[in-house]
């Protein structure tokens, strides 16, 4: 009999659950981003025991469990930091993210328990070579993005990026407009685009469609999967698309250049700000080069918050979780989507 696997959502394109392979451990310096790897659950159980499986779902993990990931990078301002680089001789190794994005813990925030402790037993293999996510990328061909785009930023993670876009792709439905969504940076996590789905958009990508287990990588590698993925959205011929670049421009994800491929395209920016000071911290960062059309998350939950918004960067906010505000925004996203998308991303 077989053993049973759990498959995280990092394997989701894949199809190890259909198709045998066998399981080889490898030389640490045969390792690399994006690898398929087994581990088994070690460690004392706590709340983080648990894993988002290819289907979004999440399930309760046990010792002794056996789960399939990929080998990346995490840098979490609010949560943690970890590399698989940084594993060490005895090859244990930390589920960075529920995902399935596996590494070795080098930061932890004091909120969190100790990350799910995973044994590595070794990498997935067919006919004698190593598996990983690139692998079962589906190529595009070429093709230049041209429709409107909602740009949803954020001052960290956890500032309301996600919510944020479920509101604008219910708001943009109401308009009768076709919608694509994207969540183009941040660590491999399947159900903030899956959120997007379920709030209306017809079909959703994130950086796993193209290989990627987390956007903490080189430039050159990350332009290569943006550009196959702003193809294949293009080939959606959708009527607008909704990006959220996870994380904050200015974390080592990459999303300063999703802004910079997208900003002639961007007709209207939100801004998910932790709070008002955040917002002066972004906005002094990027000076011109970040104008928000509107702030939301944290920084407008209250009059008093909006206030000081508005006092320190000039900036106007909105509660995107306050319905009686959905007027106000379906009327700036009607007047945003009037202007026509000055230059093609690409």
């Amino acid at each position: 009999m077989s053993p049973h696997y759990f498959f995280s959502s990092v394997t989701r394109s894949s199809d190890l659950w259909t198709v045998p392979f066998e399981t080889v451990k490898l030389d640490r310096s045969e390792w690399g981003t994006g690898d398929f790897v087994v581990g088994r659950v070690t460690g004392k159980r706590n709340r983080l025991y648990e894993c988002e499986t290819k289907t979004g779902r999440m399930a309760d993990m046990v010792l002794g469990d056996l789960l399939v990931g990929a080998l990346g990078t995490r840098a979490a301002t609010l949560e943690g930091v970890g590399d698989w680089r940084d594993t060490t001789a005895n090859r244990e190794l930390d589920a960075l993210t529920s995902a399935g994005l596996f590494g070795r813990a080098t930061s932890i925030s004091p909120m969190l328990p100790e990350l799910m402790r995973l044994e590595y037993l070794g990498h997935v293999t067919r006919k004698g070579n190593k598996l990983g996510m690139m692998d079962f990328v589906v190529p595009a061909e070429p093709r230049v993005l041209n429709i409107p785009v909602i740009l949803l930023i954020g001052t960290s993670m956890s500032a309301g990026k996600t919510s944020s876009g479920q509101v604008i792709i219910r708001a943009l439905n109401y308009l009768g407009l076709d919608v694509v969504a994207a969540k183009l940076t941040g660590a491999a996590r399947y159900r903030d685009v899956l959120k997007f789905r379920d709030a209306g958009a017809r079909n959703v990508f994130d950086f796993v469609d193209a290989g990627l287990p987390s956007t903490v990588c080189s430039e050159s590698c990350f332009r290569t999967a943006l550009e196959l993925l702003l193809s294949k959205i293009a080939a959606c011929g959708a009527d607008v698309l909704v990006v959220e670049a996870g994380a904050s421009p200015l974390e080592p994800y990459n999303g300063a250049m999703v802004i910079s491929y997208l900003r002639h395209l961007a007709c209207f920016t939100l801004l998910c700000a932790s709070d008002p000071y955040a917002v002066l911290g972004v906005q002094t960062a990027y000076g011109r080069h970040m104008k928000a059309d509107l702030v939301t998350g944290p920084a407008a939950n209250t009059d008093a918050a909006i206030r000081l918004v508005k006092e320190l960067s000039g900036h106007t906010a909105l509660s995107l979780l306050d319905r009686k505000n959905y007027p106000e925004l379906i009327t700036l996203l009607t007047e945003a989507l009037k202007q026509q998308p000055r230059k093609a991303a690409g």
